[in-house]
């Protein structure tokens, strides 16, 4: 069976107000517990914030009106770490493309390395003998899920003690994530190894591992003291792409997994008269992945063509006719690689506030929240 349901925007809702009459109240607290699937001390909500089902915004304004600004602070901090990954990634372009460079170069190795190749199976096998690294790598391969602790343990596991490249396991990840996301995946890999907050590695520590797994799993053998990763030149920061003007008038609207949520797109005076889907999943996904993605896009264009009140369909030649092309800004990612020329991508108002903050360390965009939150 899957760990979730089908990712529809109803079940996103739901999923929501159950963690807010819940475990929100104690998140702060519990977040960095991991008490596997049966009792999750984390929303669980990015499957569907991963294809804003739900968007950011909704689900941190709903988390203050259940639990007060002070009582939600933590949570709404961490739906912001989403927006910011979104946001460096596009300023910083060169981290997206140079793990696909790496990704192509790790497996030349792997062609190449015997051993390399023998400790790299061992891993997505969840057969190296490292107590909670093989549990957790199992996990992710049957149920397409891991909590967030334990996604940076075993990220820091791979890169200091296994020394495997980690842009293969930013590659696991996104194959077998029912949440995995370009921005927050790629950034969060190379924030563990030290790449993105440079010269500042995360090391996974068996005494850490032992008191937030509460004992489930206590590794023996783990590198604490390793160097970090270092790259001969850092992404270079670019400015960020302007957004195109929302056309008058009739447009057909071409949505794709980045957002799903059409009834709230900033789309001014413009008429759709037509709606197409473009599900471009990450190369090599899972057939779960793959299944959700798909489940998530039947969903929106089922929600679209009723709010439209127009045909919406999956992506075919010609399914425009003549009308311009408007779909929401695609970050860097399989989405925006995929979109046809000639789409004019508009962006909303939360990202165009928040993105522009998020160039450099997160406690920029942090310092705002306040007031992007209060606009």
């Amino acid at each position: 069976m899957p760990a979730f349901p089908a990712p529809t925007r109803a079940a996103g809702l739901d999923a929501l107000a159950a963690f807010l009459a819940g475990p929100g109240a104690d998140y702060a607290a519990a977040r960095n517990t991991d008490r596997g699937r049966a009792a999750p001390t984390t929303s669980a909500l990015s499957p569907y914030l991963r294809r804003r089902l739900l968007t950011e915004e909704e689900v941190a304004q709903a988390a203050i009106r259940a639990l007060g600004a002070r009582g939600a602070e933590k949570f709404v901090s961490e739906v912001f770490w989403r927006t910011y990954f979104k946001g460096h990634l596009e300023t910083h372009p060169r981290a997206w493309t140079g793990f696909l460079a790496g990704c192509d170069a790790a497996r030349g190795r792997l062609a190449a390395e015997p051993g390399l190749r023998r400790t790299h199976a061992r891993a997505i096998a969840g057969e190296t003998g490292i107590d909670g690294f093989d549990a957790w790598a199992a996990q992710l391969v049957a149920e397409n899920w891991l909590h967030n602790h334990a996604r940076m343990w075993f990220a820091s596991i791979w890169i200091f003690t296994l020394r495997l490249p980690w842009e293969l396991g930013a590659a696991f990840f996104l194959r077998h994530l029912i949440d995995g996301d370009p921005a927050s995946n790629t950034l969060s890999w190379r924030w563990v190894a030290g790449l993105h907050t440079r010269g500042k590695p995360y090391l996974a520590r068996r005494d850490n591992i032992r008191e937030f797994t509460e004992g489930r799993h206590d590794p023996a053998g783990l590198d604490e003291h390793a160097a970090c990763l270092d790259e001969a030149m850092p992404p270079r920061e670019v400015p960020l792409p302007p957004a195109d003007a929302v056309p008058g008038g009739e447009v057909a609207l071409l949505l794709h997994l980045d957002d799903l949520h059409p009834e709230s797109l900033p789309l001014g005076n413009a008429r759709v008269m037509r709606v197409a889907g473009l599900t471009a999943s990450s190369e090599g996904a899972a057939e779960a992945v793959r299944a959700a993605d798909t489940a998530a896009m039947a969903d929106a264009l089922a929600r679209a063509g009723g709010h439209f009140g127009c045909p919406a369909e999956p992506l075919r030649e010609g399914w425009a006719g003549d009308l311009p092309v408007v779909t929401p800004w695609a970050p860097l990612g399989p989405s925006a690689e995929a979109l046809p020329a000639g789409c004019r991508r508009i962006r909303r108002d939360w990202d165009e506030r928040a993105w522009p903050l998020s160039n450099r360390g997160y406690s920029r965009l942090r310092g705002a929240i306040p007031k992007l939150m209060g606009a």
